[in-house]
């Protein structure tokens, strides 16, 4: 599976598409935001994602009650829904001037969309692809919405089932949209390792026949450089200038720095993986000489039988393989053969080159 995104190959033998996520780490200072955007791009992001998920509270409501405070063991606990989205949003409008700086950089800018009104917005600013979060996975009639605009959908699975992920992965198909993009997500912040659970990437690849990918929450660059050993083709991280900034999501946010040498370490796995090969690079090549061989490791005499005592399998190459050692004991020397020095057919009496003895 393989498409683009504004031009960039994704999937397929495509290099890796690094996103930084902005999420809330703007602190609402829409400097703060620019500052961040441009880290982003000198650590090596080739996308900057953005968050269009609050219009006058449309993602959810001013309430309360037991349903919409958070208390399940979460950074968040002790606030509402709207509390934290309220302090969390970015705001719309400054939403198409970030998208020309990004653009400006050289890197694509999208954004995840939590209703209609969102993906209606970003038409109006021509994003190039739409990304849906976990917790919008269930929404079929969004994901159908915005896969019908017809560009490519990001969608993450981190709180998803099975069926929750195949029926968004038929809600776009149903759209007539097949190009999808499946990331392995767990929604916990920070993410335990144990939870992750990466060998689910390419079983995600082969069950839903998608791109895949990873929406990492974890700390550290080892959770996104093993998910590009196992085939994602989309990485995503939250990026930040400082986690001392604090706010919602510093705690599980990258600086720039890690940013930078995960990006370094990605690149470096994406070449080491290589392709399927058994040729011997020319360097490796000119080491086989110090493969071992069968040599004299004593004196030999002309017309002395070879023995284990007088020849052995050592360092370097420059004999006969050591697979012919049970043909040589028993033949003779044809001529005085000094310590050190590799065997060949002609130093045996009346020898022929019998076939390779294996073993």
């Amino acid at each position: 599976m393989k498409f683009e995104i504004a031009q960039r190959p994704i999937g397929g033998d495509a290099p890796v598409f690094i996103v930084a996520e902005l999420s809330c780490n703007h602190q609402q200072d829409f400097s703060l935001a620019v500052k961040t955007i441009r880290a982003m791009k000198e650590a090596g992001a080739d996308a900057v994602k953005l968050s269009t998920d609050w219009n006058d509270g449309g993602i959810t409501i001013d309430c309360d009650n037991r349903y919409f405070r958070i208390g399940e063991g979460t950074i968040w606990d002790g606030k509402t829904l709207f509390e934290l989205y309220e302090e969390a949003f970015t705001p719309w409008e400054w939403q198409p001037k970030l998208k020309s700086l990004i653009e400006e950089l050289g890197m694509v800018c999208f954004s995840t969309a939590t209703d209609t009104t969102a993906v209606d917005f970003l038409e109006g600013i021509d994003i190039p692809c739409y990304k849906i979060a976990s917790f919008e996975i269930n929404d079929l009639p969004l994901i159908e919405y915005a896969a019908a605009k017809g560009k490519p959908m990001i969608i993450s699975t981190g709180v998803a089932t099975l069926s929750d992920i195949e029926a968004a992965v038929h809600a776009c198909r149903k759209a007539g949209n097949h190009r999808i993009a499946l990331l392995k997500a767990t929604s916990a912040y920070p993410t335990p390792f144990r939870e992750i659970n990466l060998r689910t990437i390419p079983h995600l690849r082969s069950l839903c026949g998608t791109v895949v990918g990873l929406s990492d929450h974890s700390l550290g660059t080892s959770v996104a450089v093993a998910a590009v050993a196992l085939g994602a083709k989309v990485v995503e991280k939250h990026f930040i200038l400082e986690r001392a900034l604090g706010g919602p999501d510093a705690a599980f946010s990258m600086e720039p720095q890690e940013f930078r040498q995960m990006v370094q370490s990605i690149r470096e796995v994406e070449q080491a993986l290589g392709a399927v090969s058994y040729e011997i690079p020319e360097g490796v090549r000119r080491n086989r000489r110090f493969m071992k061989s069968l040599f004299a490791i004593r004196d030999i005499a002309a017309g002395e039988e070879f023995t284990g005592e007088n020849i052995r399998s050592i360092r370097p190459g420059d004999g006969l393989p050591p697979g012919f050692f049970p043909t040589l004991v028993g033949k003779k020397a044809n001529r005085p053969i000094r310590r050190g020095t590799p065997l060949t057919w002609e130093l045996l009496l009346g020898a022929s080159t019998p076939e390779r003895c294996e073993g």
